[in-house]
């Protein structure tokens, strides 16, 4: 017989290895279905490779993808410490970039030194807001907040979409439904050839892991992830820590928002996150919420989404390839879940011998 049993806590080395096998079984299986459609996995994989490593150019641009990656991560990862569920990192991104670009639409002519603090300002607060939205009703009314924040996505990319062929259409786009192009003074400046915002990206990873492991705030955010009831017997404020959670965690995919317009589009369109924020979801849960390792597994995601459009050119291969690799990982991972809560053991039924003994006509029995 098969059985299950609840499993004892792994150790954080144990969790890891559990995600590294699943991400091992997910290649596999990618592997056998490249195989099926008559492609050599090993040329696949040096392509996705090449394509995202090979070149000054292709590293800079994995590297571009990798920043708002990260970045939406972190924000995904503080609200998932807490088990609120926050599917809405691309929602709260796009108005974080709505809120970047509305600040320069007020203040235009305002210096760079000032006017970039100033769109990082908006960015934030209106991520953070928008993520606050699902926190209310959740606190008030108990509702999902998977659902909230899953629905609020595409009320964000709508209302992105409505200002850019409607009220903020630029007159001088000849036709074309396009917001006007930031100038200089909203543009982030480079660092060694690819935007400031690498840099940024790794002080925020670094100050909220020390958030989260070494202060009184990620004790509290932990202990209320672990079990409610307790939270609430310890003396913890769980209304007052979940909004702060949330709003850092919303303010912090705002913030990705506010990078991605203005260092990469230098403008706001209703189609500059390709699902960044989805992707976002699956980097959070292979790190095991740790900000540092986000990082890490920010970047070879993004080498899968460049080398994926490299495939597209060099092979002629559809780039959604990539897109099923990561489908592929996020089953693996997800179904992973359940050998780290349980154990599956293997024993053999044990049938009960049949009585054969006949009672005779006098009261006895005949063996």
């Amino acid at each position: 017989m098969i059985r299950k049993s609840a499993r004892q806590a792994l150790s954080a080395k144990q969790a890891v290895l559990v995600n590294i096998a699943a991400v091992a079984a997910a290649i596999a299986a990618s592997m056998m279905i490249m195989l099926f459609m008559r492609m050599n996995p090993l040329t696949v994989y040096g392509k996705i490779i090449t394509g995202s490593l090979g070149s000054a150019y292709r590293f800079r641009e994995t590297v571009n993808k990798a920043i708002p990656l990260t970045v939406l991560s972190l924000g995904t990862g503080i609200a998932f410490k807490m088990k609120f569920w926050n599917i809405g990192a691309e929602g709260q991104f796009y108005m974080g970039a709505f809120g970047a670009t509305w600040a320069v639409m007020l203040f235009p002519q305002m210096p760079a030194p000032v006017l970039i603090p100033l769109m990082t300002a908006f960015g934030f607060a209106f991520g953070g807001l928008f993520a606050l939205i699902p926190a209310a009703l959740k606190i008030k009314w108990g509702a999902s907040e998977t659902l909230v924040t899953l629905m609020l996505n595409y009320i964000a990319q709508k209302w992105v979409g409505y200002l850019q062929y409607g009220p903020w259409r630029d007159p001088k786009g000849n036709g074309f439904p396009r917001i006007a192009r930031f100038d200089s003074n909203a543009i982030l400046p480079n660092v060694f050839g690819i935007h400031i915002g690498w840099i940024i990206t790794i002080i925020l990873a670094v100050l909220l892991f020390f958030l989260l492991s070494k202060t009184k705030f990620g004790y509290e955010v932990s202990v209320i992830g672990e079990s409610l009831e307790t939270a609430k017997y310890a003396g913890i404020n769980v209304r007052r820590t979940m909004i702060i959670a949330v709003i850092i965690s919303g303010g912090l995919c705002g913030l990705a928002g506010m990078m991605q317009a203005s260092a990469i589009e230098n403008s706001l369109t209703d189609n500059m996150s390709n699902g960044l924020g989805f992707t976002a979801v699956i980097t959070t849960w292979l790190s095991q919420l740790n900000p540092l390792v986000m990082i890490a597994v920010s970047f070879l995601f993004s080498m899968l989404l460049q080398g994926g459009s490299f495939l597209q050119s060099s092979m002629q291969i559809p780039a959604s390839m990539a897109q099923i690799l990561q489908g592929i990982i996020i089953f693996f991972v997800l179904g992973s879940e359940f050998f780290v809560r349980f154990k599956i053991s293997f024993s053999k039924r044990t049938v009960p011998k049949k009585n054969t003994d006949k009672p005779l006509s006098d009261g006895g029995i005949q063996k």
